[in-house]
């Protein structure tokens, strides 16, 4: 793998506002880690996705169609998908998955910052996680979903996880859960339009975001400012 910067920039496509280069940053970008799937018996799947590829590869393939697309940096998150696992699996789960993360943000600093994972099952856990690793590995905040396992992120049994969050002043990412709305509207929105995605997804993001808010979860632990 090329080190840092030492990647060639011909062909690099370049955003410019009012004749100005200006440096564009992907915050919704998806990536998987192999092992930690092995541990919940999944293997990575989605369209295009060669699953034989060696790490290396797949991130010069990312890097790559990242210069393409004009995008300098990617925020890299993992879609929670171990919500429903007991916790020693759940510890091992993120561990990984938040080691792999650091190291491919360390051999790309230029390119790659990340999320955290979190087990927000236990919001204890979850809280030690979020330290763990922002402190340690230099994560910017945590991905989750917005629900956990059907129970809304703004119920008092997740405020471990967000006083956490409001002392370390980091974002949390927060992004839809396939078995939120969009399962629960699955009938509804079948046929053309992938609504499924389209309506489905934000529809989940935005009920998760309202009862933050009118549960009052961001009146007492408010974000930070800066």
């Amino acid at each position: 793998m090329s080190a840092p910067g030492a990647r060639a920039q011909p062909g690099r496509r370049e955003v410019v506002v009012n004749g100005k280069r200006v440096k564009t940053v992907d915050i919704h970008a998806h990536c998987a880690v192999p092992e930690a799937l092995a541990l919940m018996n999944l293997k990575l799947q989605g369209p295009g996705l060669c699953p034989d590829l060696d790490m290396e590869s797949a991130v010069d393939l990312r890097l790559m169609a990242m210069d393409a697309q004009g995008i300098d940096m990617e925020a890299l998150s993992i879609n929670p998908n171990w919500y429903k696992v007991e916790r020693d699996l759940a510890e091992k789960i993120i561990s990984i998955q938040n080691e792999k993360l650091a190291e491919a943000c360390a051999k790309h600093p230029d390119r790659f910052v990340a999320f955290a994972t979190v087990a927000l099952q236990f919001p204890d856990l979850a809280a030690q996680q979020l330290e763990h690793g922002v402190k340690k590995y230099g994560l910017r905040g945590a991905a989750i979903g917005g629900n956990v396992a059907g129970v809304e992120i703004s119920d008092p049994k997740f405020h471990p996880f967000w006083a956490k969050a409001e002392e370390l002043g980091v974002l949390i990412f927060l992004h839809p859960q396939p078995d939120g709305a969009p399962d629960q509207l699955q009938q509804r929105l079948k046929g053309n339009g992938y609504l499924y995605n389209v309506i489905g997804n934000p529809l989940e993001t935005t009920i998760a975001l309202s009862h933050l808010i009118f549960e009052g979860t961001l009146d007492r632990f408010p974000p930070s400012s800066i």
